[in-house]
């Protein structure tokens, strides 16, 4: 047996006129490239996408916008970080979880399974067009809150580099969640109800729409078994004044504690999609 037959990774490059498939970092960015095009196409769901956290931020900001007691903001100003990690989560969690349960029931998934591209590139399209659109709706949510809610953005390097690994760790918790509950529905259509209401439960006890310091103390703790919760108040201590520490429940930010969970459920996450993740519908 020849060097050439011995190694895979020489196989290729020994024969002449065949060139070397890329790898799966490669075919991973063609892939999120695919996927924002196939997006951005979508014009309804690009518009109801950006929409929903835009919306409830202008309801909620506007409906209360009465001072904070003692935090020294106001109640809109209180809406913008929590609108931010929400639409965070709607991106990737619920977006992932109904779209590739979806794909699996019109058996997309099962012809990509079938063809040479890696299985890990199909994943990093996708967290490809997650992290594109996020930062896109960060965009658009902090240039409203700052432009008709006075929120300050921070001029501490320190406070966009906590910014920068909240929303990265927030978005990869987020988005192995999403890809893992997406085994959970048994056909694409029942994939809206079966990720929406879980969803929309944790905004209800993470701080969302009803700031945590109003919530029941129970709510509280079960909010700070997700990502969520860590999300929101990491995101306050950013964008907010050292005064609107008041209204958290330790009455601190508590960034190693948000590092912790959200690293945990990085972790976690991805165990869950490795055990549940299927390629063929149950049907």
């Amino acid at each position: 047996m020849s060097a050439a037959e011995a190694t895979p990774g020489t196989a290729s490059a020994s024969a002449p006129g065949d060139a070397a498939l890329p790898g799966a970092w490669g075919l991973g960015l063609r892939r999120g490239a695919l996927e924002l095009k196939q997006f951005f196409r979508q014009r309804d769901q690009v518009l109801f996408t950006f929409a929903f956290p835009v919306v409830f931020l202008t309801l909620f900001a506007s409906i209360f916008s009465d001072d904070v007691e003692g935090a020294g903001i106001t109640a809109s100003q209180l809406y913008v970080p929590s609108m931010l990690a929400s639409g965070v989560m709607s991106t990737s969690f619920q977006s992932l979880g109904i779209s590739i349960a979806i794909e699996r029931d019109e058996k997309v998934l099962r012809r990509l399974r079938g063809t040479p591209m890696p299985p890990a590139a199909y994943f990093l399209g996708k967290v490809w067009l997650v992290l594109v659109t996020c930062l896109l709706e960060a965009v658009v949510l902090l240039l409203i809150g700052t432009t008709a809610f006075d929120v300050a953005l921070p001029g501490d390097i320190a406070d966009w580099l906590a910014f920068a690994w909240i929303f990265l760790l927030g978005i990869t918790g987020c988005a192995l969640l999403g890809i893992a509950i997406s085994s959970l529905p048994r056909s694409g259509r029942s994939a809206s109800s079966v990720v929406v209401l879980p969803f929309l439960v944790l905004q209800f006890v993470s701080g969302v729409y009803i700031p945590v310091n109003e919530l029941p103390g129970w709510l509280v703790t079960v909010g700070s078994l997700f990502p969520l919760k860590w999300m929101c108040q990491g995101f306050r201590s950013v964008f907010l004044p050292d005064s609107a520490v008041v209204i958290e429940q330790a009455g601190a930010w508590e960034l190693g504690r948000t590092a912790l969970v959200l690293g945990a459920w990085c972790a976690g996450g991805l165990v869950l999609c490795l055990l549940t993740f299927r390629w063929r519908g149950r049907r």
